[in-house]
């Protein structure tokens, strides 16, 4: 099964591709490892995203979708994958589509987890982080036992990152949103767009995203 996970920050994409990929043994491919395998193996092309991330810049996407083929080529992705931060864009989502159709390959589902964005602010704001030891928490799902205090260090005052304040996640939300709605159309008027309430728990959200994966054959 070919497929691509999408999903707003604090919606539990990062928990559902575990389960997804633990269940249906394919691989998890994230922008971020398919950079770092193309850069650890010296490919032409991972020599130069290197170039470019080491400026700072962002890879422009003809290096980016030229490391995707080479990553969706690989042995293991014979029997399918689960694509996870790819693509970013609409442009993207385009060129990946003329990529997979040149591979004889097409996408099976984009399975999109929803989550309204008020409640993407409550799980984002609330995180906590020791600064000590790094242990997460949050204050309504999963606090300390003494609130402020983490559990394993004692004594170490729990923190919040600059990236966890309200307005800065109000700001990186908006910013997402923007981003992604066109993706969301695009693959809505191709028919693969599945879309999973991600404000249920985290099996019921994964049950329902079986329930869809039960039906590729």
């Amino acid at each position: 099964m070919n497929l691509i996970l999408m999903g707003l920050p604090g919606a539990g994409k990062g928990t559902q591709a575990e389960k997804i990929v633990e269940k249906y043994d394919i691989p998890h491919i994230s922008t971020g490892d398919m950079f770092r395998l193309a850069i650890k193996e010296g490919t032409e092309l991972g020599q130069k995203a290197k170039g470019f991330m080491d400026e700072g810049a962002l890879v422009p996407d003809e290096v980016t979708i030229g490391i995707v083929e080479e990553r969706l080529n690989k042995d293991d992705c014979k029997k399918g994958f689960l694509l996870d931060g790819f693509p970013r864009t609409l442009a993207q989502a385009e060129a990946l589509d003329a990529l997979l159709s040149g591979m004889n390959r097409s996408l099976d589902y984009v399975i999109h987890v929803e989550v309204e964005k008020d409640q993407l602010v409550e799980r984002l704001t609330g995180r906590r982080i020791c600064p000590k030891c790094g242990t997460a928490y949050h204050v309504l799902f999963n606090p300390p036992k003494v609130e402020g205090i983490c559990d394993k260090d004692g004594g170490e005052a729990l923190i919040q990152r600059e990236d966890d304040h309200p307005s800065t996640v109000e700001n990186r939300l908006e910013v997402n949103i923007e981003q992604t709605q066109p993706m969301l159309d695009f693959y809505t008027d191709k028919g693969e767009l599945v879309t999973i309430d991600g404000s249920q728990g985290i099996n019921e959200v994964f049950n329902d995203i079986d329930e869809k994966l039960k039906t590729i054959s």
